[in-house]
């Protein structure tokens, strides 16, 4: 099979869909591997290091879309990408598709065959995918909510761990899964106060052993109201799997709280959790809405794409090669953990809460395994 990886055009995007050693294991078992020039610089990755590995550097994204029978990458399509999509095409990506009706036409209209690394499962019901970065993107959040807890960037002046004889910042973390739990561990680290909220009782214990300094409290619409207010960073980490994340953060729960506290919405890339939350690029990250700074950036691990290329490779290469060793259709029935990553294929669209959440036909992904 020939595989291409072209750069990322997201804004601030650094990350790439392939490492070095990935391309390697790929030429490996027989595989061509185009990769275009610069697409690792943003990682530290150079082009020296894709040619030692057996890939092959293409001048640009047209040489690539044009010729590779899969495209590996780590974004969504952006608008010019999808046009470069054909018929018989596979690309394998983050797709982030129920908030996105844009995307999901132009993918039905052109088309390819989608596979999202978010909504591929683990035997255990787990997003193996998905997991690399909610752990760096919940790390990111605590650090990122104290950059803008500060006052020259619009904040309460306020010092996330606090220091003796002044109380920490109260940090309220909705969500208790991978990103929350990771938000909630870097927080309690810097020395923060940290109450998690979750509708899950065998989440919330796990995070009491877990995390025994962490407060935990079970969410209600009216558990919400209370906590809400009193929260001088909000970290939004809800996550509803392939589906948009639900608003149970209200405007009205936003107004009060206190001038200068801030969210980060690390459920963005899935619409968000709050109700003022809107997408915004690392180039200009934050925006004020109700005396609250909200930072929506739909990338963040993208900021430190080192750390999040490799993580992401590390997960997404037995996918890769399994794709490239059988085919999609082949791979796909071997694997239901796989075939639950298919989103779109050949202008039908095979992701149920996708399809809920558009209101669009579905197509089962096992018609087309058989």
């Amino acid at each position: 099979m020939h595989v291409g990886v072209p750069k990322e055009i997201k804004n601030h995007e650094y990350r790439v869909g392939l490492v070095p050693s990935s391309v390697a294991e790929l030429v490996r078992h027989g595989h061509v591997v185009t990769v275009e020039r610069g697409a690792g610089v943003g990682a530290g990755l150079e082009d020296e290091l894709y040619l030692a590995a057996g890939a092959r550097l293409a001048a640009t994204a047209d040489e690539i879309f044009v010729t590779a029978d899969m495209i590996v990458k780590v974004k969504e399509p952006l608008e010019a990408e999808r046009r470069k999509l054909r018929r018989g095409q596979v690309l394998f990506t983050y797709l982030h598709l129920a908030p996105d009706p844009d995307q999901t036409k132009a993918l039905l209209q052109s088309g390819v065959t989608a596979i999202a690394y978010e909504t591929v499962t683990s035997p255990s019901g787990a997003l193996p995918l998905l997991t690399p970065m909610s752990e760096i993107a919940g790390r990111l959040a605590p650090q990122v909510g104290a950059r803008y807890l500060e006052r020259e960037e619009g904040g309460r002046g306020v010092l996330l761990g606090g220091v003796p004889g002044v109380p920490p910042a109260e940090v309220v973390v909705l969500g208790a899964g991978v990103s929350g739990t990771h938000a909630a561990t870097i927080a309690l680290g810097m020395g923060a106060t940290v109450t998690i909220v979750d509708r899950s009782g065998d989440a919330l214990r796990r995070i009491a052993v877990q995390l025994p300094g962490a407060r935990t409290l079970f969410s209600t619409h009216d558990a919400l109201v209370q906590i809400v207010r009193r929260a001088d960073l909000l970290v939004g980490a809800v996550l509803v799997p392939g589906a948009a994340a639900p608003k149970i953060v209200t405007r009205e729960m936003v107004k009060t709280m206190k001038n200068g506290s801030v969210i980060v919405d690390i459920a963005i890339d899935q619409g968000g959790c709050c109700e003022t939350s809107r997408p915004t690029t690392h180039s200009n990250p934050t925006y004020v809405e109700e005396g609250v700074i909200h930072y929506c950036v739909t990338n963040m691990p993208g900021s430190v794409a080192r750390t999040s290329t490799f993580a992401l490779n590390n997960a997404t290469l037995p996918f890769v090669l399994a794709l490239a060793d059988k085919g999609w259709r082949r791979a796909i029935a071997e694997d239901p953990h796989l075939r639950n990553g298919l989103n779109v294929h050949d202008g039908r669209l095979t992701c149920r809460p996708v399809a809920e959440a558009q209101n669009l036909p579905y197509t089962a992904p096992d018609q087309l395994a058989a």
